[in-house]
């Protein structure tokens, strides 16, 4: 179980189906693959989505973990900026370029 003050039980199935599309949900797990789902729900997720990893980790948790993602769009890298207050210069992702740039860069 997670140790974070905004902890509540839940499950997957809670979750969008359409996140899961690659992988076999029974194997994830909350704790183990959470930089996976955080990142999953940000670029992928709907509104409950992101109410469920929010009540779970909490926003210092989710903003720590965004961080270090080298590969998140530019919405999801404002959406965490601005409710974490946390400048988008501080995100791994906004500083590196990547070699194979996205094929639809909205």
């Amino acid at each position: 179980m997670n140790n974070n003050k905004h902890n509540t039980e839940i499950n997957l199935d809670q979750l969008s189906p359409h996140i899961f599309w690659d992988v076999d949900k029974s194997k994830i797990d909350f704790n183990k693959n959470k930089k996976w789902l955080v990142q999953r729900v940000l670029e992928y997720g709907l509104l409950n989505d992101w109410q469920i990893i929010y009540k779970y980790y909490g926003i210092e948790e989710i903003a720590k973990i965004s961080i270090h993602l080298k590969d998140l769009d530019n919405k999801s890298v404002s959406f965490i900026s601005v409710l974490a207050n946390i400048p988008k210069e501080n995100f791994l992702c906004y500083n590196t370029i990547q070699s194979k740039p996205k094929h639809w860069n909205f």
